[in-house]
């Protein structure tokens, strides 16, 4: 026998073992994610942000800027096989019991202890495992059922073969196929009752029956003054993006929630939620744009937020230093200079109704016209510092702490016959606001200025612009925004890394 196949011969008899045991491994994640759902809890959650911690830079900014929600949602995807494969290790000594404590197939323990002691082993120590990474005991008692499922349709599934003249390798498939089948059940059932735990924001397509008049107001003049394009989102966002250093949110419970104001202050202060509530409520209309937003693409989103000045809470604690570091549940992080985030918004509510979970539940940071980055979620402190330091993308080579670049996006070409087309998006340039939008359809040769929605209340909010036209034949659309100083666009195109993307977007459009 050649050497390939005694290597073969040898490993033959540890497959199906070890294919039950990676079935009881996804068995356990799901029991433990049917039982918690997308949560802090879930067995996924260490791993996903050991996935995220451990990935290199590159990679990193490459899933950012080239794959956007797609890089995350594979991210999540790595780390929830690598949690099966790790409760699959943790099940597999329960699975070599059932073969009779070793590979040896066909050849399960049907009397005596080994069949109990095997399933036992099979669940125990995923429970054991989870209870180590989470801490939860709700998710470590489902992640044990989970995988002792498993253990016990094996033993199920030999039990019923046991009378009858099927084949060792027949009934090794048979389990097989049974533990994979119970598994892939028990996944399903998880997402069919929670879902993908990925919460979205309140859609602003409809106002709160319970809103305030000044809501239902801003709201429905909102709605009024966005243009009549179809396919372009309106003046609020109906689907508002979601960019995080991790694919599982916190899950801060509102009661236990403290906000601490620290470091360089005259009085350091501590604030629970009941009295940020109790503070006068503002109202503001504040679009967020990602730093590693490409510069067509779709990390640019506008909300009605509500909540509570920073600086009524800064007045205060009476700060001595020039730099903020705030501080979110999550452990992100992010410094810049205080003078910046005075201006800021405390939210606790969006689009009329409370903020949600995946927006930072239960109060999140507002910084008038600087990239996302800073506008920190789930906020925990608020820390003055004399001296810069370092934050968290900063350490990784990004410098989005500074005000955004101005950008017009062409997100919307519609053919409204008689040769006629409709191009259409949105403009943005932070607190400087968009005076004009202009638009060429020939490659840049000739300018005209598109229609501009009307502004709404607010300094950092953008504006949709439109503009319609007649062209034959392939022709190339370009867009660029003047801002509210008179500053045009910066026409040079640059990535989005470090500091944010530039440069004039184009398309080429043709007929249909």
């Amino acid at each position: 026998m050649s050497p390939t196949r005694r290597t073969a011969a040898r490993v033959r008899p540890w497959l199906p073992p070890v294919a039950v045991a990676l079935a009881a491994g996804l068995a356990a994640v799901g029991g433990s994610y049917l039982a918690v759902g997308r949560r802090p809890a879930f067995v996924g959650t260490p791993i996903d942000r050991f996935v995220v911690t451990a990935s290199p830079e590159v990679l990193v900014s490459f899933a950012i800027t080239e794959l956007g929600t797609l890089g995350h949602q594979l991210a999540f995807l790595t780390a929830i096989a690598l949690t099966c494969v790790c409760f699959g290790l943790a099940a597999l000594p329960g699975v070599l019991l059932l073969w009779g404590r070793g590979p040896v197939p066909g050849v399960l323990a049907r009397r005596g202890g080994g069949a109990v002691t095997g399933v036992i082993v099979g669940a125990a120590l995923p429970g054991a495992v989870a209870f180590g990474l989470t801490g939860s005991p709700a998710s470590s008692a489902a992640t044990a059922a989970g995988a002792g499922l498993v253990s016990l349709v094996t033993v199920a599934v030999a039990a019923l073969a046991a009378d009858g003249d099927a084949a060792l390798g027949s009934l090794g498939r048979r389990r097989v196929l049974g533990a994979v089948g119970s598994a892939v059940g028990l996944g399903v059932l998880g997402v069919f009752v929670r879902g993908t735990g990925e919460e979205s924001a309140p859609s602003s397509l409809e106002v709160p029956a319970d809103a305030r008049p000044e809501i239902r107001e801003l709201l429905t003049r909102a709605k009024a003054q966005s243009l009549a394009v179809e396919g372009l989102e309106p003046l609020v966002s109906t689907d508002f993006y979601e960019v995080d250093i991790a694919n599982v949110d916190p899950a801060v419970d509102r009661e236990e929630w403290a906000l601490s104001i620290t470091g360089a202050v005259e009085a350091e202060a501590e604030y629970e939620f009941a009295e940020i509530e109790a503070m006068a409520l503002e109202d503001r209309f504040v679009t967020l744009r990602c730093v590693g937003d490409q510069l067509n693409g779709r990390q640019m989103d506008t909300a009605l937020w509500s909540g509570v000045p920073v600086e009524a809470l800064l007045e205060e604690a009476n700060p001595r230093g020039t730099r903020v570091i705030l501080h979110g549940a999550d452990g992100y992080y992010n410094e810049f200079p205080l003078e910046a985030l005075r201006p800021g918004l405390l939210a606790y509510r969006m689009n009329g109704r409370p903020l949600p979970r995946a927006h930072g539940a239960p109060v999140r940071a507002l910084v008038p016209g600087h990239w996302g980055e800073i506008n920190v979620k789930w906020l925990t402190e608020i820390e003055v510092r004399d001296e810069e330091t370092t934050g968290y993308w900063e350490h990784r080579g990004w410098h989005g702490t500074g005000p955004v670049e101005t950008v017009a996006k062409l997100w919307q070409v519609n053919r409204l016959g008689g040769g006629r087309l409709e191009v259409a998006g949105h403009a943005y340039a932070g607190t400087r606001g968009i005076d004009a939008v202009e638009v060429s359809t020939d490659g840049g040769d000739t300018w005209v200025e598109a229609e501009l929605s009307d502004s709404l209340p607010g300094e950092d909010v953008w504006r949709q612009w439109r503009h319609e036209y007649g062209a034959a034949g392939r022709h190339e659309v370009i867009v660029r925004a003047r801002d509210g100083n008179g500053d045009l666009q910066i026409p040079e195109k640059d990535g989005p890394k470090p500091d944010g993307a530039t440069g004039w977007v184009s398309e080429t459009v043709g007929p249909q």
